[in-house]
């Protein structure tokens, strides 16, 4: 199967933080306004928001206003995603001769 590292690069950054972390975890219960994320950080309003700009910039977690707050919910599509990709990324394989040596990089510097 054919995939495209590039295309999940943001995605997995965008995970790469224990507070974007915990709000995907807070957000696999539904949809929250971002005064109840923030209830559960010692973290400013203005720290949050960079949070959450780059989890909706990924893709990861849509957001809409509602009055002075954005209420915020998982793009469940874009979740399965990156799980299939994971999944495969992981997975055994036929051709298991690592694929960054049939592109000259050594195992070593591919890990």
């Amino acid at each position: 199967m054919s995939y495209c590292y590039a295309d999940n690069v943001s995605l997995i950054k965008a995970l790469a933080d224990e507070t974007r972390l915990k709000i995907i975890d807070m957000l696999s219960c539904g949809e929250l306004c971002a005064c109840k994320i923030l209830e559960h950080f010692d973290i400013t309003q203005p720290t949050l928001s960079y949070h959450m700009k780059i989890l909706t910039d990924s893709g990861l977690v849509n957001g809409h206003r509602e009055g002075a707050w954005t209420h915020y919910s998982l793009n469940k599509s874009n979740i399965d995603n990156i799980l299939s990709f994971l999944a495969i990324l992981t997975g055994p394989k036929e051709d298991c001769i690592c694929r960054a040596s049939e592109q000259g990089v050594s195992l070593k510097s591919a890990i």
